[in-house]
């Protein structure tokens, strides 16, 4: 395996893994674990996707990233409303 790879492979591993721990009940869709563990998981492998040129997953990967940045911003915005 080469560098490209080894991103790619990292990213899929952190998207799984949000996906695992929020099917058994560790994290929730709303907790900041899940939401950066898709974020920097989509981000690294649309990375990947673009080292390789494969639009397909620059696509869907770049989407996955934008919809987890969405995400993150409604929480902290949710969270900075708490403070308040």
């Amino acid at each position: 395996m080469n560098e490209v790879d080894w991103i790619g492979f990292a990213g899929v591993f952190q998207i799984l893994l949000a996906y695992v721990l929020n099917v058994i009940g560790k994290v929730g869709k709303n907790d900041l674990a899940f939401i950066l563990l898709n974020l920097i998981g989509a981000g690294m492998a649309c990375y990947a996707s673009v080292l390789m040129n494969y639009m397909p997953f620059i696509v869907l990967e770049g989407i996955w990233a934008g919809v987890s940045l969405i995400s993150l911003i409604k929480y902290f915005q949710r969270n900075l409303i708490r403070v308040n």
